[in-house]
């Protein structure tokens, strides 16, 4: 079995996600494509990545991207399900876990030390994914139920950081942040066929809108921070 190293904690993890909100998912058939669209995204600004694990040639993509990526960009592996999982992905330089289920994957990526971003949906899902070790609760598929589900969760789960996804697009995030969302897992609404070889200038303009969202709402929340503080 590979030792695992691990680059950051998972405290380090939910505070860069708090910062940077949008968390970017690669699905692709076409390697090159899939990794030309990813270092785009991070040239434009976005600074989390997830491959998923369905995609052609996963690992090889994560091992180029660790290699390739700027120092303050984290690469990881989405659609983890084994323990064996965890252990190729972290081998091949994956920095955190996303499943899209409750799986053995969280406990050992808890165990592990991995930052580890579990898929549940019910709120006895969501408590079991924290109890197994999830540093963050992804809610999928968001599209059930959209923000105001988000908000009806986390009435009872105040604590619990949430990562919406599945068809976030730009006026979407803003209404899961608006509703307590911690960030947002971001797929075809962002890549569109980037990850299959398309326009990247589309990718970069379509970034762009994500981050203007994202910064606006960075920038009420110090505003009403400094309005409560007066």
């Amino acid at each position: 079995m590979t030792a695992v190293t691990v680059p950051g904690t998972p405290g380090d993890f939910l505070a860069g996600m708090q910062r940077e909100r949008l968390l970017a998912i690669i699905r692709a058939t076409d390697p090159d494509a899939a990794i030309a669209a990813s270092l785009a995204l991070f040239a434009s600004g976005i600074r989390f990545l997830e491959v998923s694990l369905v995609t052609t040639d996963a690992l090889g993509i994560i091992a180029e991207l660790a290699r390739l990526a700027p120092s303050d960009c984290l690469v990881g592996a989405g659609t983890v399900l084994t323990t064996d999982d965890v252990h190729r992905s972290a081998a091949a330089g994956a920095t955190f876990m996303v499943t899209p289920a409750i799986t053995d994957a969280i406990a050992e990526s808890a165990r592990l030390g991995l930052p580890v971003c579990a898929g549940a949906l019910t709120p006895t899902e969501v408590v079991a994914a924290r109890r197994a070790g999830a540093t963050v609760v992804k809610l999928f598929p968001g599209s059930f139920g959209g923000p105001a589900y988000l908000k009806a969760l986390r009435d009872p789960l105040p604590d619990v950081p949430f990562v919406p996804v599945g068809g976030v697009d730009a006026v979407r995030a803003a209404e899961y942040f608006a509703a307590g969302a911690l960030a947002v897992g971001i797929g075809s609404p962002l890549l569109g066929d980037a990850a299959r070889g398309g326009d990247l200038d589309a990718l970069r303009a379509r970034a762009v809108s994500f981050l203007a969202v994202r910064d606006k709402f960075n920038q009420d929340d110090v505003d009403e921070m400094t309005a409560a503080r007066a």
